[in-house]
């Protein structure tokens, strides 16, 4: 028996000897987002000073984040005033986290937030999961697909805020689930009924296409090993299969660049007006992101909706994000149930890593962990899955 299933094992039999259900302190990990007006600048300038966002040397960040941070300052907040004066992303969150709770019945499980960039922060939440007083933890980010920018920057801050406040627990980290069976089955659901709907509105002459819509990020991290533009592309490839709609057009694009260096692309923009050249409709699915917050609600539904009007995009719709619908919450419980049973430690929706050789950025890789098969002799996702 590995020392992860060891570890496991001992816990569980403990907590029966006990004649109690497991506790587990599940903690979600998500960015965050200002609570009221006054609160959108030291937002911006907590993102901007991370060291996993703006990669340049210390000795400049804390000036250069002031400064971009300034810059977004104006454009965000006039964002935020059209959402009522504040991001609904920890509201969203905690629906999440309720729904999730009583998803687990079988575990005493209480779930915890703790965001990025604003309250409540990692250590807030590291004092709160200590008083509570768990066997054990259970790392959730609510990103689907791994980076160093999102999930791997929320667990270095997790770390440092237990070191900090003294929590010492077994901690389990589920580093992706980007082509999780069931994660992947309740947004195709979502997508295909989305898909669905818009293409009944449309004149059946008029063509419709899928633009599967993710956050960007600079080309540089991405070629330094970053698996999240890999991943991405995983996951919608992973829903189109399931969705088994035949002869879908269907393409990856990204939104939100926010430096003046080159981004993966293509990106949203160019695409929505490439529609309106050739006179196809679109529909839009934000397939990064498991919560409303800006970037749906304004940048997709407000932003891009105009540019499509402006570049004569025939028809323009949005699929849904997931927010607490109850097969992504119930995938999300049996995520967390399949991850304690394989121990403490790293883990991801597979178990072992899934990432390639080239992504040495993904944690696993991090760790050591051998890389699988390449992908032309790679085993499918699916018997990923069954092996582990």
């Amino acid at each position: 028996m590995s020392g992860r299933l060891a570890t496991s094992a001992v816990m569980n039999a403990s907590t029966l000897s006990l004649g109690r259900k497991p506790r587990v302190a599940i903690v979600l990990l998500n960015l965050g987002g200002p609570d009221k007006m006054e609160s959108v600048y030291p937002f911006l300038l907590n993102l901007f000073k991370d060291p996993a966002i703006l990669r340049v040397p210390v000795f400049i960040r804390p000036l250069l984040a002031r400064i971009i941070a300034f810059a977004r300052k104006k454009p965000a907040s006039a964002n935020y005033a059209l959402l009522g004066g504040k991001s609904p992303l920890l509201d969203l969150t905690i629906d999440q986290a309720v729904s999730l709770e009583r998803s687990l019945p079988d575990l005493d499980a209480r779930c915890f937030i703790a965001m990025r960039y604003w309250h409540p922060f990692s250590e807030q939440t590291a004092q709160e999961v200590k008083a509570f007083d768990p066997d054990e933890v259970v790392l959730l980010p609510l990103y689907p697909q791994h980076s160093t920018t999102t999930t791997g920057s929320s667990f270095t801050a997790w770390r440092e805020a237990a070191a900090t406040v003294g929590l010492v627990k077994p901690t389990t980290s589920i580093c992706c689930y980007h082509s999780d069976p069931a994660f992947v089955a309740a947004t195709a659901a979502i997508v295909r009924k989305s898909f669905l709907e818009s293409r009944a509105e449309l004149d059946s002459a008029i063509p419709l296409r899928v633009l599967f819509s993710a956050h960007g990020l600079p080309e540089s991290i991405i070629t330094a090993g970053d698996p999240y533009q890999h991943q991405v592309e995983r996951t919608v490839a992973a829903v189109v299969r399931q969705m088994a709609v035949s002869d879908m057009e269907h393409l990856v694009c990204y939104q939100s660049r926010a430096t003046p260096q080159k981004w993966i692309g293509p990106s949203t923009e160019d695409e929505i007006a490439r529609a309106g050249r050739e006179k196809v409709a679109l529909l839009v699915v934000p397939i990064a992101f498991v919560s409303d917050h800006s970037e749906t609600l304004v940048e997709l539904d407000i932003e891009y909706r105009e540019l499509a009007e402006e570049d004569g995009v025939p028809a323009y719709f949005r699929a849904p994000v997931q927010n607490s619908d109850p097969a992504f919450i119930q995938s999300l419980a049996d995520l967390v149930r399949r991850s304690r049973n394989r121990g403490t430690g790293l883990c991801s929706f597979a178990g072992s890593r899934t990432c390639y050789k080239p992504h040495t950025d993904c944690p696993h890789a991090r760790a050591g962990a051998p890389a699988p098969p390449a992908p032309d002799v790679a085993v499918s996702v699916a018997n990923l899955v069954e092996a582990v």
